[in-house]
């Protein structure tokens, strides 16, 4: 089946066709080409990503893709091989086969006669990291990519753990692929097969959460599809593009750094999206940068792409530290390569007297043990464009941490890039957490996060071979915090808070642990920038976009987010409670299709303030698809709890269609724990 729509703009749609690939398994795909394609062949973008190309991303392919046929490209949506329309099993991430049809699809694509032979791919999140790691492989007609909130290294930087710490949201995005895979192809064009497919779909679904929970080590498994694990084998131009709201810009100063080819970025204040709809604001002109970057390199424009500054950053000001802030202040600045001569290192000692100062004090050991729920200010691990994300005022998990204070600033102070702390540390555990935040505190004492991370001091000199702490001895420990861009004002301070523990955003180590920090000897290194005459120009135009996508909104959205403290039980609890899917959006029906959807997720995290084993999580689902004569529902529930020695884990999915239960599955594993 093929549905093909023609707009007044000369640009043609095409609703729905099937790829057929060598092993005869089709992958669904829409388009968006100029009229005349057939007749004068141009060069085309392939977005591939798990998220429905009918129901799921349409609002923002809609105006994106069109944008892009408008200005002389095919654009294609193609949905991964066992998700939406497209036949095959979804058995994980980033798998040998996605990749494999990833390059077969761009042999595809040059071949078809609207094509002119070259193809660009890009994609944000899963696009992101797949439009690198198909580059990796080299399909002869791929001659650029552009990457969007993505990493080079599936370990260390990405939803499952962070410093060899196990994320929480590990639990959160396997419930949400739960929900996602269990939906079934829309009959309307998968046709009569479509309930065979969705069951074979249900009983081959993985556990998603466990997949990844069962491997806690840097191994094979995270290895695979890392490219950072050889960086020569990217051979094409590439263009960066990420955050700092958002959780995977670390990977953009790593690549820019090792990759050989031509390549540049930009960083804004956003959260995970593109920067057309970014948010907080100020949002840009993306998709003319976009087209300027495949005029580039898919049409052999000598445009100056390739003469930009490497690095484009949203040097941040201080905000109000809330929760929701739909704009930050702040101005760009741009580095003509990276790393910046621009930057040089500034040493901080923490010392006795908790200040932060140039000179060190007499060596003093301090130490900590902060209560397991200390973190309620963190925010989300990643920022998605939603009220009460974002890392609140921190004097609320300060007064739990050891705290060192620098005196008020004279002048400003800017810095791009990522802090490190040097530490002389040790523990009274064999596995013990650190977590560390760099903050802007005002005048008024008011502190806003600039940067932070976590470490599993395990993990201290290796992610793939750690080793237990011996409690007791003292320990050199390095600890990279996120890169970050923010200029700290004449009068603010800058100040560092350090925790044994970040609930709910990480799973607290197997026993409650005391860590000692020897004062005098351990240092902060920040990345000091030197204020360039150019700072506060603006590049970017206004954004542009095609029409969106017509909609009804069916329902009012709701996101609510909460931390509470039981004092007769002694136990904290953060909840969030979303109506409209991770955006709180409503139920939304797109009206050219006459099918609306919703998706509720509700979390529950319990911690007492001493006892680590007392950690529950609870993430619970619905998710419907509706039009009239089709009916689709999808509850799915998982949990998490911990031993000391083994993780616990369950989960429930039930379909339904028409009210009717459809297929149930159910999972329960206790996965056993390795030095986390």
């Amino acid at each position: 089946m093929t549905i093909v729509t023609r707009f007044s703009n000369s640009v043609r749609r095409v609703e729905h066709f099937w790829i057929t690939l060598k092993d005869g398994c089709r992958l669904a795909a829409r388009m968006w080409l100029p009229e005349d394609a057939e007749t004068n062949p141009v060069p085309a973008i392939l977005e591939y990503i798990p998220y429905r190309k009918r129901d799921g991303t349409r609002g923002r392919d809609e105006p994106m893709h069109h944008y892009f046929a408008g200005h002389g490209y095919a654009a294609i949506r193609v949905d991964l091989r066992g998700s939406g329309e497209s036949d095959g099993l979804l058995m994980d991430e980033y798998l040998p086969q996605e990749l494999a049809d990833g390059v077969e699809l761009i042999a595809w694509i040059a071949a078809q006669k609207w094509c002119s032979g070259a193809v660009g791919m890009m994609g944000k999140s899963w696009g992101g990291f797949n439009c690198l790691q198909v580059a990796a492989l080299r399909p002869p007609a791929l001659k650029a990519v552009l990457s969007v909130c993505s990493t080079d290294d599936r370990y260390a930087d990405d939803i499952h753990w962070m410093g060899g710490c196990l994320l929480n949201d590990n639990l959160w995005w396997g419930a949400i692929m739960l929900t996602y895979q269990a939906r079934p192809a829309d009959p309307e064009l998968y046709g009569q097969g479509w309930r065979d497919n969705w069951k074979r779909r249900l009983e081959a679904m993985p556990f998603w959460p466990a997949l990844w929970l069962k491997h806690q080590r840097r191994d094979a498994y995270w290895q695979h599809g890392s490219v950072c694990e050889d960086w020569a084998a990217i051979e094409v131009p590439v263009f960066l593009v990420g955050g700092w709201v958002d959780a995977y810009t670390n990977a953009i100063p790593r690549m820019l750094e090792h990759l050989k080819v031509p390549r540049k970025a930009v960083i804004g204040p956003w959260a995970h999206l593109y920067p057309q709809d970014g948010a907080p604001a100020p949002a840009i002109g993306f998709l003319q940068e976009a087209v300027k970057w495949w005029d580039r390199w898919l049409k052999g424009a000598q445009n100056g792409v390739d003469r930009e500054p490497m690095l484009r950053a949203w040097l941040q000001d201080w905000a109000p530290p809330v929760g929701t802030r739909t704009a930050h202040p702040g101005r760009w600045v741009a580095e003509p390569s990276w790393p910046s001569p621009s930057i040089v290192r500034k040493k901080l000692f923490l010392n006795a007297d908790q200040a932060l100062a140039i000179g060190p004090s007499a060596a003093k050991p301090m130490t900590v043990r902060s209560p397991l729920h200390v973190g309620q200010a963190c925010g989300e691990w990643m920022g998605a464009g939603c009220p009460g994300e974002q890392p609140t005022d921190q004097r609320v998990d300060d007064a739990f941490s050891l705290v060192f204070d620098g005196a008020p600033l004279a002048t400003p102070l800017q810095i791009l890039g990522a802090p490190e702390l040097d530490l002389f540390i040790s523990s009274d555990k064999p596995v013990a957490q650190i977590a560390v935040r760099l903050s802007d505190v005002a005048p008024d004492g008011a502190a806003l996060r600039v940067s932070y991370q976590v470490l599993n001091l395990t993990h201290r000199d290796s992610h793939a071979n750690p080793e237990a702490l011996e409690p007791g001895k003292q320990y050199r420990v390095r600890v990279k915090l996120n890169d970050c861009g923010h200029r700290f004002a004449a009068g603010h301070r800058i100040r560092i808070a350090i925790s044994t523990g970040y609930w709910p955003l990480i799973w607290p180590a197997p026993e409650w642990a005391s860590l000692t920090i020897l004062a005098g000897e351990s240092r902060l290194i920040l990345p000091v920038r030197k204020p360039q005459p150019e700072d506060g120009a603006n590049p970017f135009a206004e954004p542009e976009m095609a029409p969106l996508t017509p909609t009804t909104s069916l329902s009012e959205g709701r996101t609510e987010r909460s931390f509470s403290y039981d004092a007769v039980n002694e136990r904290a609890l953060y909840v969030t409670d979303v109506d409209g899917g991770v955006f709180g959006g409503g139920m939304q029906r797109f009206d050219e299709i006459g099918t609306a959807h919703n998706q509720r997720i509700r979390r529950e995290l319990s911690i007492a303030p001493d006892d680590p084993s007392s950690a529950t999580y609870r993430i619970t689902e619905s998710y419907v698809l509706q039009r009239p004569g089709w009916d689709i529902r999808i509850e799915v529930s998982c949990g998490m709890s911990a031993t000391p020695e083994a993780f616990r884990i369950e989960g429930t999915l039930e379909a339904f269609e028409s009210g009717t239960s459809f297929a149930c599955r159910e999972w329960r594993e206790d996965i056993p724990r390795d030095l986390v």
